[in-house]
């Protein structure tokens, strides 16, 4: 009786464990949209510091990452192949249009952006603002060129590919996936000029994890973000002009006044301490704004907070503060804003926003 019940018992888990076995999982599509940087870039040797950015096509990036293929089904694609500190308006357009394009075809579960460092926290956060979609979009780089030894790109791209492909990715805003760490578009920013531990999230820490394709996640933005976002770059071709002027001892207005002239439509100041800066350059900005200009205090200081009405009476100049945007960062805002309002009280609702 016994040895009768042990039979039925396993033939009953064999026909429910049958199905399971033959199952397969599906894996993410993810593509990956390639636009340069030193992740492409190729040098003489494996230890040279001097390198050709962007030299290296996706479709090589795709095949020098062992692995890649057993995470996601891969697809690529060349939107530029440019040196990051060579990003710009027309680039970022083509480049964001393309993302909501792409979000919108079912096929496709996530987006991995190849990208130059020196300004891949603005091309972020700039996303951050504009995509339309919860799908995760995820930007990597790397520190070393594709040809140096012990290059970080391969690695790099192995963990963007897997955080895209993770579920637990969705909703959460535009990411920055480099050196094992997930980041947030808004808050990621380069430290230093060469070592592969040079993005931090200052302010409020990492989004999370990753680790040969395994996730942790810590927290979701706690500011609004691309599908709450009201920005959208429909029918957008140009965007205004915003100049950044760094603040310093003994500094002049001249640089204000050039600006203004040249047709600057907003200017950040990275200000010293709390978004300050010298009394002519403060009178400079003041008929920067009588003229129409926006002008919004950051601060050259990488952490902290440039508050309202502080060292600054904002409410007396009709300036707008940033608060713990940095001047990078507030350009990008700025430019946004600006195409649908040059009110400054308006606009610093946005920075209290976004």
């Amino acid at each position: 009786m016994k040895n009768t019940l042990l039979v039925s018992l396993a033939l009953v888990l064999s026909i429910h464990a049958t199905p399971l076995l033959g199952q397969t999982t599906k894996l993410p599509h993810v593509m990956i949209l390639a636009t340069g940087g030193t992740i492409a870039g190729s040098a003489e040797s494996q230890t040279s510091v001097g390198y050709t950015s962007g030299a290296v096509t996706v479709d090589v990036l795709i095949k020098a990452v062992p692995g890649l293929t057993k995470i996601a089904r891969i697809s690529g694609e060349q939107v530029a192949s440019i040196g990051s500190q060579d990003m710009n308006n027309e680039v970022w357009l083509k480049l964001a249009k393309r993302v909501n394009e792409i979000l919108k075809a079912d096929t496709v579960d996530g987006i991995v952006i190849t990208h130059g460092t020196d300004t891949m926290e603005e091309t972020a956060y700039f996303l951050q603002l504009v995509v339309k979609g919860r799908k995760p979009v995820v930007l990597t780089g790397s520190m070393r060129p594709s040809t140096a030894l012990s290059a970080d790109g391969p690695l790099n791209i192995y963990n963007a590919v897997a955080v895209a492909g993770d579920t637990g990715s969705r909703g959460r805003g535009v990411l920055v996936a480099v050196n094992d760490n997930i980041h947030g578009g808004r808050e990621i920013t380069k430290t230093n000029t060469t070592s592969v531990q040079t993005f931090e999230s200052p302010q409020y820490g990492l989004i999370g994890t990753t680790l040969y394709g395994k996730q942790s996640f810590f927290r979701y933005p706690f500011r609004k973000n691309t599908t709450s976002s009201e920005f959208t770059i429909d029918g957008v071709t140009a965007f205004p002009r915003v100049d950044v002027i760094y603040a310093h001892a003994n500094m002049s207005p001249d640089l204000i006044d050039a600006a203004v002239k040249n047709g600057a439509k907003g200017l950040i100041i990275a200000g010293v301490g709390d978004g300050n800066m010298t009394t002519p350059a403060l009178e400079a900005l003041a008929r920067a704004v009588r003229s129409g200009v926006v002008v919004v205090r950051s601060s050259r200081v990488p952490s902290g907070h440039t508050w309202r009405n502080s060292e600054v009476d904002d409410d007396k100049y009709g300036f707008v503060a940033a608060g713990e945007l940095l001047p990078s960062k507030a350009r990008v805002l700025l430019m946004l804003a600006l195409l649908t309002s040059n009110e400054p009280l308006a606009i610093q609702k946005m920075f209290d926003t976004y």
